[in-house]
C-alpha cells in the first residue's frame, strides 16, 4: 500500500482509504473489472464507500494516467492497472476482458504512422470474439 500511496502522491491525487483500496485492488488483478465489480469487491471491507466514490476515483486515476479506461461497448468500461501500450481481446458472449501479449504492437504503430503520416501519441487496440469458454458452452 505503501507504493500505491507513493504513486497517488506523485501524480497529486490526495491518498484517501477508498482510493488506495481502488488502485490496490486494480494493481493486484488481471481480470479488468467494472465499477461495479470493483465496489462489490470492496464494500465488505469499506462499507461507506459508495458506487458514485468508486466512479469518481476511477475517473481520478485515468486522468492521471495510473490505470487505463477498456471501453467494452456500450457505453460499459472495465479497467486496467496495466498501463502499457498491449492490445486486449474481448469476448462478445461474456465480456470478459484479457490482456493480449504480443511483440507485434510496436510494429504495427510505426506501420500505421508511415501509411497514414500521423505523429501517433498513443493507441488503443481492441479484437472481439468468442472466448473458448462461451465456444464450449454454445456447442
Amino acid at each position: 500500500m505503501l507504493l500505491a500511496a507513493g504513486q497517488l502522491r506523485e501524480h497529486r491525487l490526495k491518498v484517501t482509504p477508498q482510493r488506495l483500496a481502488i488502485f490496490h485492488m486494480l494493481s493486484n488483478t488481471k481480470s479488468h473489472p467494472s465499477a461495479e465489480m470493483i465496489y462489490n469487491s470492496l464494500r465488505e471491507t469499506h462499507p461507506t464507500m459508495s458506487l458514485a466514490t468508486v466512479y469518481k476515483t476511477l475517473d481520478a486515476l485515468v486522468k492521471a494516467s495510473l490505470i487505463q479506461q477498456i471501453n467494452v461497448g456500450e457505453d460499459a468500461f472495465r479497467y486496467d492497472a496495466n498501463t502499457d501500450s498491449h492490445p486486449h481481446i474481448i469476448c462478445t458472449h461474456c465480456h470478459q476482458v484479457y490482456d493480449l501479449e504480443t511483440d507485434e504492437l510496436p510494429d504495427l504503430k510505426a506501420l500505421v504512422a508511415e501509411k497514414t503520416h500521423f505523429r501517433l501519441s498513443h493507441e488503443q487496440l481492441y479484437f472481439y470474439g468468442t472466448c473458448p469458454d462461451c465456444q464450449s458452452e454454445i456447442h
